[in-house]
């Protein structure tokens, strides 16, 4: 029973982050890859500045945020690729104004 869990989880795991790599792509949730990179200095694993850029807030304001919210689970393991914490990831549209779907608490 364990190792068909163990196995369960790896493929969903991986088709996550395949699904996440597709997506990249073209780029994140709505913004580009350049816009999705504008927001990387706020939302880095180590040293991250204090608050998004208005360069950011932009890019995240013309994003999908219920696709954001995806990444709050195991997607997140996909941020970490890029050097991105998820949990500062999901506090930026906070910071900057936006509200998130109420289903993504």
């Amino acid at each position: 029973m364990a190792k068909s869990q163990a196995l369960a989880a790896t493929l969903l795991l991986v088709m996550v982050v395949s699904l996440a790599a597709l997506e990249g792509v073209h780029g994140v949730c709505g913004m580009s890859n350049d816009e999705f990179k504008l927001c990387q200095p706020a939302a880095a694993v180590n040293n991250p500045t204090e608050n998004p850029s208005a360069e950011c807030c932009a890019a995240l304001g013309k994003a999908n945020l219920s696709c954001i919210c995806r990444y709050k689970g195991i997607a997140g393991i996909w941020l970490r690729m890029y050097h991105i914490d998820a949990k500062r990831a999901m506090a930026l549209p906070g910071k900057c104004g936006l509200t998130m779907p109420n289903n993504c608490s």
